[in-house]
């Protein structure tokens, strides 16, 4: 039984799922607008958003909060340029677009994940 347990597998185990789910955070966090499935995209905008709400406070605890979380490159740009844009905001700060297309090879639903 799964009572309680949140999230996807992606046929990985437990270290490379949780490196895969970082790369697709920071690069989302780096370009601010990926193309990706719909499973993933699901899957890391909690994620992201509790990121973003975590830098919103700006404070020494949450830049250090950061670093350990992220590669530093990706935690200084949403500390310092993308928390900032969202400190009057509550939540959702991410939307998922689904678009028509599909992917070639397993017809997976491809959408897009950005920032508001």
């Amino acid at each position: 039984m799964r009572h309680a347990v949140k999230g996807t597998k992606f046929g990985r185990k437990k270290g490379p799922r949780n490196n895969f789910i970082k790369s697709l955070e920071t690069n989302l966090i780096m370009e601010e607008s990926i193309k990706t499935t719909q499973s993933r995209a699901k899957e890391i905008r909690p994620r992201v958003e509790k990121l973003v709400t975590l830098a919103k406070k700006q404070n020494m605890a949450s830049m250090r909060l950061l670093l350990s979380r992220l590669p530093e490159k990706p935690a200084l740009k949403l500390y310092y340029d993308i928390a900032p844009k969202y400190s009057d905001r509550k939540g959702g700060y991410l939307k998922i677009l689904k678009t028509t297309k599909s992917r070639m090879r397993d017809g997976a639903d491809v959408c897009e994940i950005k920032f508001v």
